[in-house]
Formats: structure tokens, sequence, C-alpha cells
């Protein structure tokens, strides 16, 4: 049973909330988070991705730049940007996109249950990225970034998010794509605070939906500072990592498309012959985005197509039957030669809210690339996937609308 426990949040100033928060540090490239930062100086970039404040030959990775970024935290809580809540919340974040709202409930989750397996994962992750975030972790002694967890609907916790909402959120505001925000405070004192802890511990698991990396980090970083103090009884807050907690019916899940950049070999002609053994072609006139599972499409040569999966490749198992594996197990790697999607350099990932495109922007006429477009992994795929311990190919689940950095802040002492 997870436990999810509240805690002492550092959150920004009402007054300045809107320009504070800012999406995830892994959604932006070097350029287009100092260009952020520039166009607002005061987005949470600076501290996710204090880089932003050195120059552009500056060594993202060095000590100088972790230091920076928790330098900046703590000037601009000294500045009144940020506030300390002094008593242990829970909150509730409500984003609202599209005419669809989600609420989750934000609280602290624990490093054990994610190496029991309470918290269940659907992705691997690349030692790279965990690198960077560990060291941002540990340098900031905080984290900066909630872990996106969804849970089975639960009655109880339905009425207990209802509830929460029946007095005017602290903060409401619409960010610059369009996606509303509304965050209100659970007084500590409050019947709900108790009955979220209760709640929690009638459900088996809840899972990680988007944060992989951030969740790692945060774990490593938890069993670093357990080394560093062997006394620990398990109640310090680095046992614990942010989160923000959804039903998982209230998700919305994007495609995640692909580009392939080379043809092995292969003359396009004979690419179409080798997909055929697997897929009915039906070239089309127009962009064509798939509606089913079991269709993708595929934009080359300057043509769209729809490639539907033949019957016989459905087997009854979880992992094998995503489209993603499809397409990864029949075309990617042998007519593509991608052996290992996680670091062929010739596979590009593009997330559906960037739009198909953007696909056909990336595949000019006259070069060797290929474009594939998904049709989304749903949340039962996901969900059914995990309780078996299974892993997805990398980059399966696009969620939107992204969680906010810099809402919540949860120091590690």
């Amino acid at each position: 049973m997870p436990v999810i426990r509240p805690f002492k949040c550092v959150r920004p100033a009402e007054d300045k909330v809107s320009a504070i928060a800012a999406l995830p540090y892994d959604v932006y490239s070097r350029k287009e988070a100092k260009e952020a930062v520039l166009k607002n100086p005061l987005s949470f970039l600076k501290i996710d991705r204090a880089e932003t404040q050195f120059p552009d030959d500056t060594d993202m990775y060095s000590a100088q730049v972790y230091q920076r970024g928790r330098e900046t935290l703590e000037e601009m809580i000294e500045d009144g940007s940020f506030v300390k809540d002094e008593d242990r919340c829970y909150y509730l974040y409500a984003l609202t996109y599209d005419g669809r709202t989600q609420t989750g409930i934000v609280g602290c989750a624990s490093i054990d249950d994610y190496l029991e397996g309470t918290i269940r994962r659907h992705e691997n992750t690349k030692e790279d990225k965990e690198k960077d975030r560990i060291r941002h972790v540990d340098a900031m002694n905080a984290q900066t970034g909630p872990i996106f967890l969804a849970y089975r609907r639960q009655p109880e916790l339905d009425r207990i998010v209802h509830k929460g909402k029946e007095t005017p959120p602290f903060y409401d505001f619409i960010s610059e794509d369009g996606i509303r925000h509304q965050v209100w405070k659970l007084a500590s004192d409050s019947v709900l605070t108790d009955e979220i802890a209760q709640a929690f511990s009638k459900i088996e698991r809840v899972y990680i939906a988007d944060g992989h990396h951030r969740a790692a980090s945060a774990v490593k970083v938890g069993l670093k500072r357990r080394q560093e103090h062997p006394d620990y009884d398990g109640t310090e807050e680095f046992n614990y990592f942010l989160s923000v907690l959804f039903p998982a019916e209230e998700l919305r899940v994007f495609d995640y498309n692909r580009v392939v950049t080379g043809w092995n070999g292969h003359s396009f002609d004979s690419l179409l012959e080798g997909i055929g053994k697997f897929f009915y072609i039906e070239e089309k006139a127009s962009i064509f985005r798939p509606e089913r599972k079991g269709e993708i499409g595929m934009y080359g040569n300057g043509s769209w197509y729809q490639l539907t999966a033949r019957e016989e490749l459905y087997t009854g198992e979880p992992v094998s039957d995503l489209d993603v594996s499809i397409l990864q197990d029949k075309l990617l790697e042998p007519l593509f030669g991608i052996k290992d999607p996680k670091t062929d350099p010739r596979l590009l990932f593009v997330g559906g809210i960037r739009g198909l495109d953007e696909l056909v922007r990336l595949v000019k006429d006259g070069e060797e690339r290929v474009a594939f477009a998904m049709y989304p992994t749903s949340m039962e795929e996901l969900l059914a996937v995990a309780d078996l311990g299974r892993l997805m190919p990398p980059k399966s689940t696009w969620f939107e609308p992204k969680l906010r950095s810099g809402l919540f802040i949860h120091m590690l002492d």
C-alpha cells in the first residue's frame, strides 16, 4: 500500500506564480531554455536549467551550474518570490486543457515504495539523464519538479478531492499555452488530510505516468543520503519524493511519433515491400492520422500511407501487442536496422502535441527519411504492462498537459 504523506512546501508568492511556473526542464533545448529566461527573468527555468545564467560555452553539467541553481532559489526565497509553508499539508492541483480537467493530490511518495514495486514504472531510464537530475537534486537539497503518478480511480479519493475544491483556489492562472492551473491547500488540521492518507492505504499500487528520470534520480539521492546518515530512521525528508497523483481515468495520452533517418540500403519501393509483409498498405491523398489501435500513419517519398497491422501479429501479450512494439519489432529493427531505440541516433521521437505537420516538416523530399504517426498508447495498456512488472519501448506515451515546475518544492531537510 503506497505511503503518500503531506509536506512543508516552498511555493511561489501568489502575485508571481504565473511568471515563475515553467514547463519541465526536459521539454526545452538549451537554446529554448535560455530564450525563455531572457523573455521572463522570473521563470523557474533559471533554477531548473541554471546554465541559462551562464555563457553558451559553459559546460551545463559543471558544478558551478548546479550551485547557481541553489543560490538562485535561496535568493528568491529571501526576496519573497517564494514563500515557505510552516505546516505539513497536501495540495490539490487541477489542470484544464481543451475542455478537460484533471485534478491531482500533491504529496510526497516513499522511495521504499518505488524500490519495492508499490510504485510501478513502465519505462527504462537513461543513465546520462539520471546523472544530471541526481546532481541537480543533491546540489539544490530539494526536489523541484513533481513526479506525475496515476492511480486507479477510488471513490473515497474522488469525494475528498471534490470536497477540497469547494473553497476558492489560492492559485488560479492561465499559462502561455492556454492551460488553466488551479491549486488548493488542504489545512494540516483538516479532516481531509487524515482521510487522504487512509484512502491511499487502501490502494494496492500507483503508477509513474511521466517523470521516470526525476523519480529514479530522487530515489538515488535518497539512497545516497541514507549512506551519509546511517542512523536515519525513515522519517527524514530524503526518504520521500515530490509527486502529484491523478486518477488514471482523467489522464490524456497523446501519440509519440517517430522519424527515421536512413533507409538501411533500401529503396523506398523495397521498404514498402518489406512493410507489406506485416501491414496492409493504402496510399492516402493527405495527412493520415491513425484512428484506432493497429493503425500507423507513414510519411515518406512525398506521400502519406495508412499501415494497418495484420491480425496474425497479435499474440495476446501486453508488451508485444503495443503498436510501438509492433513498429519496433517488425519494421524499425528488421528493415531499418534500429536495434536499440534508446540509443540509435537515426531515430527521432516527436511528441504528438507538435502535430503531424511537424513530421512533414522533418521529412524533406529527396532525403532518406520516413516518419511514423502512432495511435496513442492507452492508459489501460500502460497499467496492464506495469502490473506485470514489464517495460514498454522508450517514448511510448506523451502526457498532456505537463505539470509545471516551481509550483511546489520539497526540501530534503
